[in-house]
């Protein structure tokens, strides 16, 4: 009998609503119909106002994160590429000023000409999450259901497996990585600095130091691309890098997939006899073993070797990738969306090799801002593999910001239903990781305001 009243008033309810609305002006008929709706912004007048920075440490990686400010209050955030600068998007700011932060790919097709492969596709990037950000807290939504809803309510993420100081250390933190962690996809690094200063195992390394591969000064090794330094890894070299692999899987197993990245600057046929080496070992991927702009080399390698082949994080935009799904040069697609233009774009990579068949990986390395935007396009991606989570062992990191849903559980990424990104920065937190160089909190950027360039790319 109560449901049965209950129904009875709730309709003669709608009904009085309903014969109100008949009589009343249009203006009054919207604004009561709406009443309940949140207006905390009205998306066709939002426009932006402002764009500020802070460069947060990420262990040792610097994360210049970005607000975008609007006239209705709300903000988003977005992340240049890590250990990229701050300017690659800062200087964009003049170029958005006014826009509707809503109108992400026309906002994103006016920018695009200002961004680079590598770390200069970061401000861009940046730019293009702090917008997705604001049109999801806009519209109440969730960034995955503005790209066309989700596949997962989950995304796989794949960590580093660090070499220990003996045998014993490393064994406890492959057991951490899985028992206590709860990773089901492992990477490792395997490179020719291993061999440095072991007699007979690379050739050429009388001229080039080959435990430098990470510098960058012009004419050293590690400013010299693969095919040019004429580098070779001998029989015995071989055999003590497929030793490491050999000692990771009979620490883990064959259930749980192991990738690999970080061989050293040789060219294409040694990059052949090192896949055929560690073959037996049934790796997920061999990455980045050259340089992605060399396509044909690429599918030279992969046409050789049975173990999938994968490059692409520091490929900016779809077109260079299309090159390499195309030739089927490569097995896998590993954009980073912090350099690829985005979240939509890296969408699109995604989706185009789908279509031929090609699947693709995600690789990331900065802070939780960037982390949330790689996990709604992964949600939104259907052949997605796996995501890099690259500060596994950074205790502060899941700290940095506040989320309605633990960003993290068991080695996999919670996909959040929050508006925008679902994350917000914990001030207090951020701030004591603040680059030592750079300890301004999203201060004032005038500087920035005005550009008087002529940017149109035709006459």
């Amino acid at each position: 009998m109560p449901d049965r009243r209950d129904f009875l008033f709730r309709s003669a309810s709608s009904g009085l609503m309903l014969g109100g609305f008949l009589f009343r002006p249009l203006e009054e008929t919207l604004a009561q119909s709406t009443s309940k709706v949140n207006r905390h912004s009205a998306p066709s007048d939002l426009r932006i106002t402002d764009m500020r920075y802070a460069v947060v440490m990420n262990g040792s990686f610097r994360c210049p994160v970005l607000r975008i400010d609007t006239n209705q209050g709300i903000y988003g955030l977005g992340e240049v590429r890590d250990g990229a600068s701050w300017r690659y998007a800062m200087f964009l700011k003049s170029r958005i000023l006014g826009m509707n932060p809503c109108n992400v790919e026309l906002i994103f097709k006016r920018i695009r000409q200002f961004g680079y492969h590598g770390r200069q596709g970061g401000g861009v990037s940046g730019v293009e999450m702090a917008l997705w950000d604001l049109a999801g807290k806009a519209y109440q939504a969730p960034v995955y259901q503005l790209l066309g809803g989700k596949y997962r309510d989950r995304v796989r993420l794949y960590a580093d497996t660090p070499e220990g100081r003996d045998e014993a250390d490393f064994s406890e933190k492959v057991r951490k990585r899985i028992f206590d962690e709860g990773y089901t996809f492992l990477k490792m690094d395997f490179g020719i600095e291993l061999l440095k200063g072991i007699p007979g195992t690379v050739a050429n390394s009388n001229f080039w130091d080959i435990g430098r591969q990470w510098t960058n000064e012009p004419g050293t090794y590690g400013a010299t691309e693969h095919p040019f330094t004429q580098v070779q890894i001998t029989d015995k070299g071989l055999a003590l890098l497929a030793e490491r692999v050999g000692r990771v899987r009979e620490k883990i197993g064959y259930e749980i997939p192991l990738a690999s990245d970080h061989y050293g600057h040789f060219d294409h046929n040694n990059a052949i006899r090192l896949g055929r080496a560690v073959e037996k070992y049934r790796l997920a991927w061999l990455e980045d073993l050259i340089p992605w702009r060399f396509t044909e080399q690429w599918k030279t390698i992969s046409d050789a070797i049975e173990t999938p082949t994968l490059t692409g994080e520091d490929i900016y935009l779809k077109e260079e990738f299309v090159k390499l799904i195309d030739r089927r040069a490569v097995d896998i697609v590993h954009p980073d969306l912090a350099t690829a233009g985005g979240i939509l774009e890296t969408k699109k990579i995604g989706d185009y090799a789908e279509e031929r068949g090609v699947a693709m990986a995600m690789h990331f390395a900065g802070s939780p801002v960037s982390f949330m935007a790689n996990v709604h396009c992964a949600a939104a991606t259907q052949n997605f593999v796996a995501l890099e989570h690259h500060s596994v062992d950074v205790d502060y990191w899941p700290s940095l910001v506040r989320t309605a849903r633990p960003m993290i559980e068991k080695g996999y990424a919670i996909v959040p239903e929050s508006p925008g990104l679902g994350v917000e920065l914990d001030e207090e937190v951020f701030k004591r990781h603040l680059d030592k160089e750079h300890p301004g909190y999203f201060l004032p950027t005038p500087e920035w305001d005005k550009d008087r360039s002529w940017d149109r790319l035709w006459s």
